[in-house]
């Protein structure tokens, strides 16, 4: 393995040398935790299971992959987590002074030499093993391959807890993104982790131009998964008669169509500027899933956009009730629409909801982790 060289753009006083491990780079709020922790560390080496074309190139060529890269049946393989493990535990990390695991799975599992620190920053303890097993089993969301990653997930997923839970040992420290998370670790893993938030990029939602859009109706965004519970809000705004507009695809995207009464419009995958004048001119952002953070609401907040979240999950963190959004309590279509019903955009102030947004601004997410880090490698 090729030694991690000395980073510049670290702010600590330290000059380390530094490694990056993580689950795999396909994208999602996960990736730009890791292309943060690449600009802060530019020379570091970033170690994945597999990568495509767009991260390799935004991660500036640093990124180094294994023979999962091309593995035959690679969307198959993310319920078969020996095969990770294997890869992940024969990692040599001599020669580094401190490793950061990003992970939601695996990664967290590498094995270090005594005196080399390791921190991971957990996304969440591993869905398909705790807290989600159910929901994976049921819906695998891998077509034609769904039924080996159920007959995988079954047969094995006894000791992968096993191992999951003395690989959770390993970090010397763990850095949660939320609250909720941080509750899901000490539940799962029984480690004490300190919270810092994932970074968001606003300077995308917040563009001069999309400012004084006239806002109507109310949106929902991302991958259409049954776990997210798009579903939730296609059948309280059909009932409603409330506009809405849905962006994203996915496995859900057939049944979510089917669900959808005249008021609900479905735009598909759309552009990034789409994307960010759809953001700023909706009157709410939908988040009727629980997620461990969701970036996507953020990301709304960031255009002034108030979010409607279910009352769990990541968004405990940053929905504020007649500041930054409403809660529903019940995660039900009509509990949903009860709180639609008296949902009255014009009481909140684009202004704050952009201003409470900047908790979880890129420059607060790299002076946190420079800190943190500070401290753990003096």
């Amino acid at each position: 393995m090729t030694h991690g060289q000395k980073n510049t753009a670290y702010s600590g006083e330290q000059n380390l040398k530094v490694a990056i491990v993580h689950d795999w780079l396909y994208g999602g709020g996960a990736e730009l935790v890791v292309e943060q922790l690449h600009h802060m560390f530019p020379e570091a080496p970033i170690y994945a299971t597999f990568a495509t074309k767009e991260w390799r190139k935004r991660l500036d060529g640093k990124v180094k992959t294994g023979y999962l890269q091309w593995w035959p049946l690679r969307r198959a393989y993310k319920f078969l987590g020996f095969l990770r493990i294997l890869w992940y535990t024969h990692l040599d990390f001599k020669g580094y002074d401190l490793v950061i695991s990003s992970s939601g799975a695996e990664a967290k599992g590498i094995k270090v030499p005594a005196g080399v620190v390791h921190v991971n920053y957990c996304h969440a303890p591993t869905h398909y093993y705790w807290s989600r097993y159910d929901e994976y089993m049921q819906h695998p969301g891998l077509g034609v391959f769904s039924p080996l990653a159920r007959l995988g997930l079954w047969l094995l997923v006894k000791p992968l807890r096993r191992w999951d839970y003395k690989a959770a040992q390993r970090p010397g420290y763990i850095i949660a993104n939320s609250t909720h998370t941080q509750k899901q670790i000490k539940k799962y893993y029984n480690r004490d982790s300190t919270v810092i938030f994932p970074p968001v990029s606003f300077e995308r939602f917040q563009k001069p131009e999309n400012r004084n859009l006239k806002r109507r109706g109310l949106l929902i965004a991302g991958r259409q998964t049954p776990y997210k519970r798009f579903d939730l809000a296609v059948v309280a705004c059909s009932k409603l008669g409330i506009p809405l507009t849905v962006i994203g695809s996915g496995p859900d995207h057939k049944r979510l169509r089917n669900l959808a009464g005249k008021s609900v419009t479905f735009l598909g995958k759309v552009s990034d500027e789409v994307v960010e004048e759809e953001f700023a001119r909706a009157a709410g952002f939908l988040f009727p899933g629980t997620d461990d953070f969701g970036i996507t609401p953020v990301e709304a907040m960031a255009a002034g956009t108030p979010v409607i979240a279910y009352k769990a999950g990541g968004a405990l963190d940053y929905v504020r009730p007649g500041v930054t959004g409403e809660f529903f309590s019940h995660q039900t279509a009509a509990s949903l629409a009860t709180t639609l019903k008296r949902f009255t955009p014009k009481a909140y102030s684009s202004a704050a909801i952009r201003a409470c947004a900047q908790s979880y601004s890129v420059p607060t997410f790299r002076k946190q982790l420079a800190a943190y880090l500070a401290k753990i490698t003096k």
